[in-house]
């Protein structure tokens, strides 16, 4: 019998017509894309304190109102842009979030400019390649790891903002620098390929 999109098994926070495409066809995919990489910094920095459910809810608005992630046209906003985006519902209008954002593109920058590419720099937390865990159940996933102690403290130490490990370890879930789906979830196998 070939299961259909609707009844096949994902991990349990897959549940709604928001997250289910996005646990579908992103979590967990790893990532390579310098914009990419730069979307989701800005996306769990913003999440912090608020459900993914909130930021997938806004995904649309902020890609238009951060230029599409382009870290060098972010690194160059200043207050009047930054008086924009406290005034804009479609985003969580936190000053402390959106000045993170901005100074975090600066320090993207130096980043890449350093390793060649952002991309190149974060890998090197992982060896390179994905780490597959084997969770059975979800509550079983740690809050962070010692990778994402040690990512959360080296990007601060170039100066990113709203890093901490909690944060990185969900960027590198997030991103494929991990795999935690469930093991009885039907991407956990697709992505350990």
């Amino acid at each position: 019998m070939t299961k259909t999109r609707e009844n096949l098994i994902r991990c349990h926070w897959a549940s709604n017509p928001l997250n289910i495409p996005y646990h579908d066809e992103e979590w967990g995919v790893p990532v390579h894309d310098e914009h990419k990489w730069f979307e989701f910094l800005i996306l769990e920095g913003a999440q912090a304190g608020l459900s993914w459910d909130t930021i997938l809810k806004k995904r649309a608005r902020y890609i238009e109102v951060f230029d599409r992630f382009d870290p060098e046209k972010v690194a160059r906003y200043g207050a009047k842009k930054v008086r924009q985006l406290l005034a804009d519902p479609g985003i969580v209008r936190n000053r402390l979030k959106i000045e993170s954002a901005i100074s975090n593109a600066r320090s993207f920058l130096k980043t890449q400019q350093e390793f060649g590419s952002f991309d190149a720099y974060i890998w090197r937390f992982v060896e390179g390649r994905p780490k597959h865990n084997t969770w059975k159940a979800h509550a079983k996933l740690p809050a962070s790891t010692p990778q994402s102690d040690l990512l959360s403290k080296d990007l601060r130490k170039r100066g990113f903002r709203f890093v901490g490990s909690t944060i990185c370890y969900a960027l590198m879930q997030a991103t494929g620098m991990v795999n935690d789906h469930a093991i009885t979830c039907y991407r956990y196998k697709q992505l350990a390929r």
